[in-house]
């Protein structure tokens, strides 16, 4: 099972999932290569970012890190804490400082490239699954059971956003000049103009659960979830 794709351009790409893989691409899809396949640890990959074409990490369950500086040629395990083994289940990255979340409420941030990780005052005790950086400072949570806190501190304080749903929320993706889409189970779409200070609510008809959301160039959506993908036009 793969579980997160990370495209740093049109053509060089990156996926995780389960028994450790990684796979990458350099024609936009077309073909995948496996740079990384460990069953034996027995811990899935749950998301991937590259800060550039060659240095990146992939994030999982127990605290697994996997990290490397060679465009995925070769990786290096890491930790992000000696104290607990929580599932990390996102990671996202601004000027230069990264953001996990994890389960149990447990959010981190990095600011020398994951070399070291700062472990911040939980906002809520429940998974994060989604997170996006908008800049150094401000960082957007979304987990369960409708729970999304916004920071503009890097951390420090959190702002709990009413979203108007107890549904769990399972991604975040920004869509340019501070807006932002964030997904959910039971058909969940939330709309942001202003940076995740306030949202909207809509449902699809058929309720299915939404895994994430692309922006396209037309301004419509694509999403991906139990319908397999679909594609929201901009007045949807």
């Amino acid at each position: 099972m793969l579980t997160a794709v990370y495209m740093h351009d049109a053509r060089l790409g990156w996926a995780v999932g389960h028994d450790a893989i990684i796979l990458r691409t350099v024609d936009g899809g077309e073909t995948w290569q496996s740079v990384h396949h460990a069953p034996e640890e027995e811990r899935p990959l749950f998301d991937v970012l590259f800060v550039d074409a060659n240095k990146g990490l992939a994030i999982g369950a127990y605290g697994y890190l996997l990290s490397t500086e060679d465009g995925g040629e070769s990786w290096a395990s890491g930790s992000v804490s000696e104290d607990d083994d929580y599932h990390m289940n996102a990671v996202t990255s601004a000027a230069g400082v990264l953001y996990v979340g994890a389960e149990a409420g447990v959010a981190r941030r990095s600011d020398d490239g994951g070399a070291s990780w700062t472990t911040l005052e939980p906002p809520y005790f429940g998974s994060w699954f989604g997170a996006t950086a908008l800049d150094a400072d401000t960082v957007i949570l979304v987990g369960l059971r409708g729970h999304m806190f916004r920071s503009d501190d890097g951390g420090s304080n959190w702002t709990h956003i009413p979203t108007g749903t107890t549904a769990t929320l399972t991604s975040i993706q920004p869509t340019g000049s501070g807006s932002v889409i964030v997904t959910g189970l039971d058909g969940v779409l939330l709309e942001s103009r202003d940076g995740g200070r306030t949202v909207s609510l809509q449902s699809l008809p058929d309720r299915a659960g939404i895994s994430g959301a692309l922006p396209l160039s037309d301004g419509g959506l694509l999403l991906i979830g139990e319908f397999g993908v679909q594609r929201l036009p901009a007045d949807g």
